[in-house]
């Protein structure tokens, strides 16, 4: 049970909930999920079982393509539909071309200031107690970057987009200053998350599917840790050196290596785990799987 599924999450499970279900199901003692959905989202939510988690914050560094839509005129208390109205203004008559000026302001590098309404945590405390509770506290700017952000349609009001945007993008955040750009407020009332690099072409699978896989009904191919990896160098080992990897020991490759993570590969070409490389032929053990 080493291996990666791509869960398409259902809306009103939180991404944690959906993580622990799917374990329950595939009976797993080990099991993560990358980058979290809010429960109002659906789509791609990569889940990694048994040694798998092993690669898990290699996947959430990586970009994710949602698809997004804003009802403008609104603002709420968690920045979508589910929480109560704390804004209300007035929509300006809008044409395709202001929207595309005022979505040329949010490509690229830029900071966003995480929303009260999430995971991170502070003091131990996650945020949305907080914010919950009433207590609102600074939070600092984070870097992000939008690679592509395109409008599908804009009628009645609302506004449906997609965006392709690196770790740690809040899009919620991202629809509020959208909607203030064109002279208004708005939230997101529907959110899905396409996919995550580098599975734009996997399939997805429901918790339906994957019910009845584990009854024995269908076949539910998962995809190895390796190939969640394609950007990253391999280094190909010999049997001695794989034994002496295996055991935690440094070893130097003759002819040099990448500098970096590394994927690595024993003598029968099978994936060993994760080493650091220094581009000089020295090569350390760094995340290595248990049943290499």
């Amino acid at each position: 049970m080493n291996g990666i599924l791509l869960l398409d999450k259902p809306s009103g499970l939180s991404s944690n909930a959906a993580l622990q279900r799917v374990r329950r199901l595939m009976g797993a003692e080990k099991a993560g999920h990358v980058g979290s959905l809010d429960p109002l989202a659906t789509g791609m939510l990569p889940i990694c079982l048994g040694e798998a988690t092993k690669v898990a914050g290699d996947i959430t560094a990586a970009r994710k393509r949602y698809q997004f839509t804003i009802a403008l005129g609104r603002r709420t208390a968690t920045g979508d539909r589910e929480g109560e109205v704390v804004e209300e203004a007035a929509v300006p008559p809008l044409v395709m071309a202001q929207v595309e000026l005022a979505l040329s302001h949010f490509r690229g590098s830029q900071s966003q200031v995480p929303p009260m309404f999430s995971a991170l945590k502070r003091d131990g405390q996650p945020l949305y107690k907080l914010a919950r509770a009433g207590i609102t506290v600074e939070r600092a700017p984070r870097h992000i970057e939008i690679t592509e952000l395109s409008v599908l349609k804009l009628e009645d009001g609302q506004l449906e987009l997609t965006a392709l945007c690196s770790k740690g993008t809040y899009i919620r955040v991202l629809a509020e200053d959208i909607a203030r750009q064109l002279g208004t407020c708005g939230h997101v009332v529907a959110l899905r998350r396409l996919y995550v690099e580098p599975f734009e072409h996997a399939p997805m699978h429901t918790l339906v599917e994957i019910e009845a896989f584990c009854q024995g009904a269908t076949v539910l191919p998962m995809i190895a840790p390796d190939e969640a990896l394609p950007g990253m160098a391999s280094v190909h080992l010999p049997a001695d050196l794989a034994g002496r990897l295996a055991h935690g020991q440094t070893i130097v490759l003759a002819g040099g290596t990448a500098t970096g993570k590394v994927r690595l590969y024993d003598a029968q070409g099978r994936f060993m785990g994760l080493g650091e490389a220094d581009g000089q032929g020295q090569v350390r053990p760094r995340r290595l799987f248990a049943c290499s």
